[in-house]
This record gives structure tokens, C-alpha cells and sequence, in this order.
């Protein structure tokens, strides 16, 4: 613990960190920098393993084509993926499913129960236990011109009581309150709420245990990085989540902060937008108003020096503080985040008072994500940052934001994730397209609809605040809507002004609607596959009837892959099987489809299929002989 608590790596990490004599990491050093940051090319090399004539396939935009959907499958993954399908939708064992499988565990032992879900529900959602185990499935995708996004997918499997045992702690702070603003009810803890996986099938959930567990989740989010580097060709991604890498008190804390800011910011200008990008207004705003409430902030050395640390441009305000000089320095938060009060003209805190001990569990946290993005940039690895709770998710965005602007320079490394089924997140992104175009760094986003609706609602009801997700489907689907034409204008607009266009966005997503709506106005705004500014992403097992025919037809589209030991994984497989099972319409469709294909094999002698790819995936081709 000394060592976590003093800032230095512990030394499996400096092991994983120290420079070794690795073909992948000569080709990465090689690599020329992309000028659209979403794809990455990479150097020739005398490996690979590409056709020297990949085909291309035409796009049918109904999805219906199982022969094309399904030509990645032997006989026997269609016939697997048809079992699976099926056990989904049966709700006695998707509602008992991790009983299920610890029952499996007991009866068959460990060995046996790993044979059987290999056959099942593991072989179809997992790609392998180790990094070298998965390199047939990724090598099988990429050859029908797929993509990986890799996560190691080992779950804590932990009871209720000890998640909100964890959770509670954690979120407590031992500050005095002499010094504190009035709490706001959304970031105070709960404990009907602390275990964070309640009602949530979608998504990782971690719980804080140590600051030695978090320097752990940061190695093991290391090892991915080196995993997706090493096989995917400079092609892939990794994914990471915040909570892993910190106290969740204090991206609570930071969020009612960024909240407490955006009313302090309206109550000061008159207007709406908060922390962040206003244009049209300056410090000349603020002395109008101090001087109005008879603070004199010429007079007042404190308040002048905060007038004068204010973030600017030409165009006016773009935040009251200094977010770069918090996340490079060692800065504290509590100096950070003070405004002059209204009435005295004192600077005070809008933040909630930190321990020296807390303060430092900060600059840890910063520590761990500064290691993980210098070195995803030296491996040339682009990291995506999940999405989380809205009580966490003002900070988790701001920090990417600002780790984006650190490190986004030359392509998008960092990428942040927008979830549509929040009322507030079309103004976010534009706030955020905003600052990334005056401040001259690469955006990286993931679009998706969001994984805590269910959670999010109870919990706004339970405390009587406003609910922050959108009142319908529909109503989630056009804010994604809205939110990618918001991405495609800007994009369009570079171009005709003849900029540099420093936008990549995934489109994370299984709705056939909405896959063929992104298609449909990249056309019409003129952005083509191969600029590589707009990709795909669906999770591995799932939707394969829309994934493997864009990537036939030369679009640029991901896996999420999965990997981990059998034994380990089963709280993500049971998250796979209740995912599934609320996805009946999509699923229907699916088993349709490879009943068809099935059927057609067999009535033309194919009792034996051999999947051979000869597609090259978008952002690979420079890799050919």
C-alpha cells in the first residue's frame, strides 16, 4: 500500500510498462500518424496474412441474406448459436441462470462445466481464456473484414450485501463538515441503490476494494492494451472503466461539484450551458457582476487571480477553471474548485471537503489513467471510456475530455462514450464537439443507447429528483439520431472549410434501423467507408447477420470480444443471457436466419463447412504483400 499511496508503480506494472524487443511494438513505432484518427494504418509487413485479392461483397441494407450473414460459421457454431438462442429465451433459465451455473459447477466439477460451456453459452460469447487462445476467433473475423475491440471479462462474483457493504464504504467520506456545501440528493450514497448491478445487464460493474485493487484493474487494462496491440494488427481497441481506477466517492463528489458549478455559472451570467463553452461571454461579465454586488474584484487579489485563471479563447469562455492544470499538476481539488461568493466576495469551496488521504486517492487515480493513455499512445491502441451511472457520469466525461485534449493531438487515441437515452446528452456532445474544434484536438466518441435505464429510473424516483432518461424508445432513438447528424454536419464542415477532419465516431449499436440510418447519411454527407471517420461496433455472439456483412461490404465495424478462463467469467456470460432474452424480436430474427442457412448447407451436401475469409478489414489494406 506505501507504494500505491506514494505514487509509484507497483512492479509487475513497471514489468508490464518496461521496454522488451517485440516485432508488434518495432511495427508500432513505424506506424504513420492517420489523418482522421479513427483507423490507424500501419507499416507493411512481410507476415501478413491478408488475400492479395480480398473481396468485396454488396451491402443489402434489409439484413436478410443468411448465406452472406453466416459464411464465418462451421455447421456445428450455427448449431451452437441456435441452442443458445434458444436456452435464451426460455425465462425459467434465463431468470436462474447464474443458480444455473454454479449448480453446473458443483454437479460436473470445474473441468467438466467448462467442457459443457464451452459447448454453450461460452463458446458462443467468449472468444478464449487467454490472449493466445483468442487469436483463431480474431484471426476468423478479421479474414471477413471485422474488427476486435478486446476486454479481459473476469468478474468479481460477489453477493448483494457484500457489494453495498463495499459500496458504502466507499463512498463515505471522513471530512469534517465544518467546511461543506449543502449536498445535493442525486450524489449522496444509497444504500438501496450501492450495489450497482441491480437491474443493469449490459454492463461491467466494479467495486472499490483498495487503492492496491485499483493499481491491479490498471495492469490488467495494461496487459489488454498489449493484447489488442500485439493482435489486431494497429487496428483494434480497448475499453476501460473509471470506477476501476479510483474511490467512487470521488467521481461522485466531482459530479455534484460540475453540477454546483453550472447553477453558480447561471447564477452569475444570467445564462444556460454551465462549466463549459459559452461563447460571448468573458470576465468582463463576472466583474460586471461582482462589482454589482459590491465584491470589487480589483480591489479583491484573490478573486482577480481566479478571474485571470479562467479558461479562454477568442470566442469567449470555455471553463471557470483550470481542468488541464488539475489533471497535469499537482493541484488539489479543493484549490481547484473556488468561486468568489456573491455576497462577501470570499473565495469559497464548491466542492465537499477532502482529506489529505482522499486527495491523494485523486491524484492516484489520474496517475493510473495518465500510465494507461501514454501507453495505449506509444502501442498505438485507441481506449474507449465506458459510460457509467449520471452520478458519476459529469466527472467520468470531463476527465476523458480533458485526458482527450492531452492526448488526442495526432489521431484519437481516447475516445468517450455518449449514452442517448439520457434527456441531456445531445447538448453535451455539442458542448463537447465544441471545445475539441476551438482547442484543436481529435474527438473520439461511442454512441450508444445506455445500460442503466431501469437502475436510473428507480433511483430518481426514489429521490425525488427529475429522471434523466428519455421518456420512450423512440425518444432515445432520435436523440442518437440527432447526435450522429450533429457529428456528420461538423464533419462536412471541415471539409468544406478545408480543415482537418479530427472526428471519429463509433456507432455502437445492434438496431438494424439505426445501422442503416448512420449508412444512409454518410452518403449524403459524403463521408465514405474508407475515410474511416464512422465505424461500427456490436458485441461478439450477437447480431452477427448485421456485423459480418458490413464488414463483407468494406465498412469499418468492430467485435467487442471478450476473453477470460471459463470459471471466471460467468457474471459476464449471465449479463450475455439476460441481454438476450429482452432481445426476443432481434433474436427471432437471428434464429430465423440461421435455421435458413442451416438448412441450406445441408440440402446441398455441405455437411462439412469450413469458413474461409478473404476480406481485409477498413484500415488494413496498407498491410497487404
Amino acid at each position: 500500500m506505501a507504494s500505491v499511496m506514494s505514487g509509484r508503480l507497483p512492479s509487475a506494472v513497471s514489468r508490464s510498462l518496461r521496454p522488451s524487443v517485440r516485432v508488434s511494438e518495432v511495427r508500432c513505432k513505424s506506424t504513420p500518424a492517420t489523418l482522421v484518427g479513427s483507423e490507424p494504418h500501419q507499416a507493411t509487413t512481410t507476415t501478413s496474412k491478408y488475400p492479395k485479392n480480398p473481396e468485396k461483397d454488396e451491402l443489402d441494407l434489409t439484413f436478410c441474406d443468411h448465406e452472406k450473414a453466416f459464411r464465418s460459421k462451421s455447421n456445428y457454431e450455427l448449431l451452437r448459436a441456435l441452442i443458445v438462442f434458444r436456452l435464451c429465451s426460455v425465462k425459467a433459465i434465463v431468470d436462474n441462470n447464474m443458480q444455473l451455473m454454479k449448480l453446473g459447477q458443483k454437479v460436473l466439477g470445474k473441468s467438466l462445466f467448462a467442457l459443457v460451456m464451452k459447448g454453450t453459452f461460452y463458446g458462443h460469447f467468449v472468444a478464449g481464456e487467454d490472449q493466445l487462445r483468442i487469436q483463431p476467433t480474431l484471426e476468423k473475423l478479421r479474414s471477413f473484414g471485422v474488427k476486435s475491440i478486446l476486454d479481459y471479462s473476469v468478474e468479481e462474483d460477489i453477493s448483494a450485501e457484500t457489494a453495498t457493504e463495499r459500496e458504502m464504504h466507499s463512498c463515505a467520506t471522513e471530512a469534517s463538515a465544518s467546511v461543506k456545501p449543502p449536498q445535493m440528493e442525486k450524489y449522496t450514497p444509497q444504500r438501496e441503490f450501492a450495489d450497482r448491478r441491480l437491474k443493469v445487464s449490459g454492463a461491467r460493474t466494479y467495486f472499490y476494494v483498495n487503492e492496491a485493487q485499483c493499481e491491479k484493474n490498471m495492469e490488467t487494462f495494461i496487459n489488454c492494451i498489449d493484447a489488442v496491440s500485439d493482435a489486431t494488427y494497429g487496428t483494434g481497441f480497448a475499453a476501460i472503466k473509471m470506477t476501476a481506477l479510483g474511490r467512487p466517492q470521488l467521481l461522485m463528489q466531482l459530479s455534484e461539484t460540475i453540477a454546483r458549478t453550472r447553477q453558480y455559472f447561471h447564477k452569475v451570467t444570467g445564462t444556460c450551458g454551465g462549466a463549459v463553452i459559452s461563447s460571448d461571454i468573458s470576465s468582463d461579465v463576472f466583474k460586471a457582476r461582482f462589482k454589482q454586488e459590491a465584491i470589487g474584484p480589483v480591489d479583491n487579489e484573490a478573486v482577480q487571480k481566479w478571474l485571470d485563471n479562467m479558461t479562454y479563447d477568442k470566442k469567449g469562455l470555455i471553463h471557470l477553471f483550470s481542468w488541464s492544470g488539475l489533471i497535469d499538476t499537482n493541484m488539489l481539488l479543493q484549490d481547484v474548485f473556488r468561486v468568489p461568493n456573491l455576497v462577501t466576495g470570499k473565495m469559497e469551496p464548491l466542492i465537499s471537503t477532502l482529506t489529505k488521504e482522499e486527495e491523494e486517492m485523486f491524484k492516484n487515480m489520474m496517475r493510473r489513467l495518465h500510465t494507461i493513455f501514454q501507453y495505449a499512445q506509444e502501442r498505438d491502441v485507441r481506449v474507449m471510456v465506458d459510460a457509467e451511472q449520471t452520478y458519476f457520469q459529469p466527472a467520468i466525461s470531463r476527465l476523458t475530455m480533458e485526458l482527450m485534449k492531452k492526448y488526442n493531438t495526432e489521431k484519437a487515441i481516447v475516445f468517450n462514450t455518449y449514452q442517448c437515452y439520457l434527456k441531456n446528452t445531445y447538448n453535451d456532445l455539442v458542448l463537447d464537439l465544441e471545445q475539441c474544434y476551438r482547442q484543436k484536438f481529435f474527438f473520439g466518441c461511442k454512441l450508444v443507447r445506455g445500460a442503466y435505464m431501469e437502475q436510473e429510473r428507480l433511483r430518481a424516483e426514489a429521490l425525488g429528483y427529475e429522471d434523466p432518461i428519455n421518456p420512450s424508445f423512440d425518444a432515445t432513438s432520435e436523440m442518437y439520431h440527432r447526435c450522429l447528424l450533429e457529428a456528420l454536419q461538423k464533419i462536412k464542415k471541415n471539409k468544406e472549410d478545408g480543415c482537418p477532419t479530427k472526428i471519429a465516431i463509433m456507432v455502437a449499436s445492434h438496431n438494424e434501423d439505426t445501422v442503416r440510418f448512420t449508412i444512409r447519411n454518410m452518403k449524403q454527407f459524403g463521408v465514405q467507408p474508407e475515410d474511416r471517420l464512422i465505424c461500427f461496433g456490436q458485441l461478439l455472439g450477437m447480431c452477427d447477420h448485421i456485423s459480418l456483412p458490413l464488414g463483407q461490404s468494406g465498412y469499418s465495424v468492430y467485435k467487442y470480444v471478450p476473453y477470460g478462463p471459463v470459471n471466471e467469467v460467468l457474471p459476464y456470460l449471465s449479463r450475455r443471457a439476460t441481454e438476450n432474452s429482452s432481445l426476443m424480436s432481434k433474436l427471432q430474427k437471428e434464429r430465423s436466419m440461421l435455421w435458413k442457412e442451416l438448412i441450406r448447407r445441408l440440402r446441398t451436401g455441405k455437411f462439412v463447412y469450413r469458413p474461409e475469409g478473404k476480406y481485409v478489414p477498413i484500415g488494413a489494406q496498407i498491410a497487404k504483400e
